[in-house]
Parts: C-alpha cells; sequence; structure tokens
C-alpha cells in the first residue's frame, strides 16, 4: 500500500464523525439474513449495545491506524468473539458462520457504503484519487480475518456497481427488524441519558439508508422527515470543521489506548503507532 494512498485513507478515516454512519451499517448488515441469523442467535447486541460497538471500533481503528502487535491483539479478539457463531441451514433459515469469507467482506462493505454516503453528505463529492484509496483501504477489515482481498472491488466505480447489485438482493427479516427497534427505539440497554440523542440518530440513521431498505425497516419517511435530516446533516457539516482536532479523532485514539492495553496484557510488547 502506497503511503500517499494511505495518507488520503487515513485522513478520512480519523475523523469521528464517521461514527453517525453507524446504524445505517448495522442495519445494512443485517439486511443479510446469515448476518441477522448469526446476530439473533449468539449476540449480546441488544443488552450491551454500546459494548459490541466499542469492539468494532477498536478493531477498525487498530486496523488502520495500529502497529503490527495492536492489529495482532484487535484480530486475536474478534476471532475469540467469532468463534462459537456459527450454525446450519434450519427451517428455511440459511447456514451462517462468522468466519464465512464473503459475509466478512458484505461487513466490511456496509462500513465503506455508509462512510462515503456520510462523508459526503457533509463534505461534498469526493474525488476519485481519494475515494479508490478509500475502497481499497477497507478491504483490510475482512482481509485481516478470514476474508482474502478476492473479491474486493479497486476503485469506487467498481464497488458502486457491485453494490447497487448487491442491496437489490437483500432481505430484510424479522430477526433484522427486532434489532433495530431495540437499536434506535430505545428499548437496548442503554446509558441513562442516551435515549435523548435517539431521535436524530434514527433520523440520519434513515437518510443514509437506500431507499429500498429503509423502506422494508418500515421507516416513515416524510418530506418533513427528510428535510429535518438534511437540516441535522447541514448543521454538523458547518460545526464539525471548526471542532479541535483532538475531539474530531477522540474515538480514535480512546479505541488506540484500548488496543495498545490489550495487547499489554496478552504479552505483546507495542513498539509504537505507524
Amino acid at each position: 500500500m502506497h503511503d500517499h494512498e494511505r495518507d488520503l485513507y487515513r485522513r478520512h478515516a480519523a475523523e469521528g464523525v464517521l461514527l453517525l454512519g453507524g446504524g445505517a451499517a448495522i442495519l445494512l448488515q443485517l439486511a443479510d439474513p446469515r448476518v441477522a441469523r448469526g446476530v439473533a442467535m449468539h449476540s449480546d447486541f441488544r443488552d450491551r449495545p454500546l459494548d459490541r460497538l466499542q469492539g468494532t471500533l477498536d478493531y477498525v481503528y487498530a486496523v488502520s491506524f495500529g502497529d503490527d502487535e495492536m492489529v495482532t491483539a484487535a484480530v486475536r479478539a474478534v476471532n475469540a468473539r467469532h468463534a462459537p457463531v456459527r450454525g446450519p441451514a434450519d427451517d428455511g433459515e440459511p447456514a451462517y458462520s462468522a468466519f464465512d469469507a464473503d459475509a466478512q467482506r458484505w461487513v466490511a462493505s456496509t462500513l465503506l457504503a455508509s462512510a462515503l454516503t456520510l462523508h459526503e453528505r457533509l463534505q461534498g463529492p469526493l474525488e476519485t484519487e481519494t475515494a479508490d484509496a478509500i475502497v481499497r483501504n477497507y478491504r483490510l477489515f475482512g482481509s485481516r480475518l478470514q476474508a482474502s482481498r478476492e473479491g474486493w472491488t479497486d476503485s469506487r466505480a467498481e464497488f458502486d456497481a457491485w453494490w447497487e447489485e448487491r442491496v437489490a438482493a437483500l432481505q430484510v427479516g424479522n430477526d433484522a427488524r427486532a434489532v433495530a427497534r431495540s437499536l434506535l427505539c430505545g428499548t437496548s440497554a442503554l446509558p441513562f441519558g442516551s435515549r435523548a440523542v435517539l431521535p436524530p440518530i434514527r433520523l440520519i440513521t434513515a437518510a443514509l439508508l437506500p431507499p429500498a431498505i429503509r423502506d422494508a425497516y418500515g421507516f416513515t419517511w416524510t418530506p418533513r422527515a427528510s428535510r429535518t435530516a438534511d437540516a441535522w446533516l447541514r448543521a454538523i457539516a458547518i460545526v464539525w470543521p471548526r471542532l479541535p482536532r483532538v475531539v474530531r479523532h477522540a474515538p480514535l485514539h480512546a479505541s488506540l489506548r484500548r488496543v495498545e492495553r490489550r495487547s499489554r496484557y496478552a504479552g505483546l510488547e507495542p513498539r509504537g503507532r505507524r
């Protein structure tokens, strides 16, 4: 990976505002029946949503910004969580495995698609060179696990074409809707006071979803809802660049500190961040 390309990606990935796309990415992941069934059967996501979010962030940031030891620690943690997540096809439900390479590529692609959509809603269209660099770097989230580089596109144009075809084949089932209600309607075990931010998060999440997926989840999407979501995104686009970098990059540095501590506990001696 060329240093220039990695720098283009890291300038994008370091911005904590991308976390606003997390809800859309999760709902897209669950629209794949394999992922939805694995979550329904094995995950404590509905009871500990912030813990699950933290685990995902730690992995993503370690792979993107950490040194070799931190990446090893993050991959080990994910593989340990994934080990029991598997099951056969049953009563019309698909077989599933957290080690399924295609499912891992799908999860990485939802993170990419949501991040690209949010980035461009806030900052305008990405230049082709930057967008292509972002696409190529997101494949690391799968290839650091069991997914190989095979099957991942090399450009934004190729990814968009693949994405459109893949989204058209998604099926939002009952398991996916149940998790979505828990996540976005305040029935998860969220910290006190956090439910106050759910209304704008629901709007932004719905705004970032492809229309067909938004409809399948049952979002009520009226012109007023669209205007309100646009207003929130415009406000964020104005305020976010004016915040100090230490604030904008706070989630990144918090995650790297957690992963670094874990790598030490695992008997690995970090050599400093790349």
